[in-house]
């Protein structure tokens, strides 16, 4: 079947990425045919500029689950060096021939092509014109973007990120042998290795629901990301940044399973306790504000 296709990066697949996604599906129906969208293994700058690369805030996997959930197909295609060195006519005659692209839907700051940087809508409708692909402008949802989204998730702003994305933010680890101080004051947790592209929130307390290996419904879970200062200066402290979910009610074995956290709220600031027992009291009042951020 021949294809509208839509291209970008879509990380988050925030409600911007859902108006074009919308207006895919509409102009595809319109001709008759199939609505794709064309999107890449990893951020482009991860190849072009490392050092620039923004981070990500979800998985391939799960952007192509969370696109697929739209009701349009995703083409995850590996951002190689020949892809990138294709100049924009090249991908559109590319596109045309290998998929049976016949319309292209462009977001408002869609850009394509080694060359692409520069060019304008029109551009892009001038080089279809002469491959045989009709291009077409989406609307833009204004004030919201992945690199909006990254900065209030690294910021600890939840609601503002969930408000951008029509979704709770999340971060995907697979869980590895920790320090089992939680298990020890009776708070068990999972500490997760996520992803170093992994868009992290800021250090702090967060109440967040835990889908564990892609479970259809998640458990409530008070999660720490921090380094525990209460034990610094002890064998207990850790050098670098953990993340450590306590899923509540649940005494499933997690090591080796994979974990999904989406973001509910961020509950408090990481800090130092005078002794184990004022932790494990905040722990308990935690415990009790996260299951309320969850049924709220």
């Amino acid at each position: 079947m021949e294809k509208a296709v839509t291209i970008g990066t879509f990380d988050g697949v925030h409600r911007g990425h859902r108006l074009v996604l919308d207006t895919l599906k509409k102009e595809a129906r319109k001709r008759g045919l199939e609505p794709v969208a064309i999107s890449f293994d990893r951020h482009p700058l991860e190849l072009v500029a490392p050092q620039r690369a923004p981070g990500n805030l979800i998985s391939t996997k799960r952007k192509a689950e969370l696109i697929r959930r739209e009701g349009v197909a995703p083409l995850i295609l590996p951002f190689d060096e020949k892809l990138r060195g294709m100049r924009a006519y090249e991908w559109l005659d590319h596109i045309h021939r290998k998929y049976g692209v016949r319309l292209l839907v462009a977001g408002y700051d869609n850009t394509f092509g080694s060359d692409g940087i520069d060019m304008s809508i029109a551009d892009y409708k001038a080089m279809g014109d002469s491959i045989g692909i009709e291009v077409v402008a989406a609307p833009e949802e204004e004030g919201i973007s992945s690199s909006a989204v990254r900065k209030a998730v690294k910021s600890g702003d939840i609601a503002k990120a969930t408000a951008m994305l029509g979704h709770h933010p999340e971060l995907e680890g697979r869980v590895a042998p920790g320090f089992r101080v939680g298990h020890e004051i009776g708070f068990p947790t999972a500490n997760l290795q996520v992803s170093p592209t992994a868009v992290m929130p800021a250090p702090g307390v967060y109440a967040a629901l835990a889908f564990i290996e892609d479970a259809d419904e998640g458990l409530p879970a008070m999660v720490n990301i921090g380094y525990r200062p209460t034990f610094k200066g002890t064998a207990k402290e850790s050098r670098h940044l953990t993340v450590e979910a306590h899923v509540i009610g649940s005494d499933m074995e997690l090591y080796g399973k994979n974990v999904r956290l989406e973001w509910a709220a961020r509950l408090r600031d990481e800090r130092k306790f005078g002794s184990v027992e004022d932790l494990i009291a905040q722990l308990q009042r935690d415990r009790e504000e996260t299951l309320g951020s969850i049924k709220n």
